[in-house]
């Protein structure tokens, strides 16, 4: 995943700075996020696709990447991305048609042996 674990290795330190300046933020982040991804009327395969259309939307390349990954990990398929992307294109118009093709880029380097 050469693109996403550029930006994960770039931002990796001043993360942990973050981390160590405010700690509470980050952890009670960590488990809002770990409160929302279960199985509930909604699958974690679906939620991943709702977090995967608002990366895109907020041109978010570490959202991309982190959303692509737990995306796979789910069980999503590179069909449903793409259907995924042109929600955010009907929705966004013209950046739709740069963070689609973005996110389905991830999705393909998170399927990858070597993104897994």
């Amino acid at each position: 995943m050469e693109h996403i674990d550029h930006i994960r290795d770039e931002l990796r330190e001043p993360a942990k700075e973050l981390r160590a300046l405010i700690p509470d933020v980050l952890k009670g982040y960590g488990e809002l996020h770990k409160a929302v991804m279960v199985e509930g009327s909604l699958s974690v395969a679906q939620k991943e696709l709702i977090a995967l259309a608002i990366a895109m939307t907020r041109e978010c390349d570490g959202c991309v990447g982190a959303h692509a990954r737990a995306a796979v990990r789910g069980g999503v398929t590179r069909e449903q991305v793409a259907e995924t992307a042109g929600v955010v294109i009907m929705m966004n118009g013209g950046p739709g048609t740069v963070w689609g093709p973005r996110a389905l880029k991830a999705f393909d380097e998170a399927k990858s042996p070597a993104g897994e």
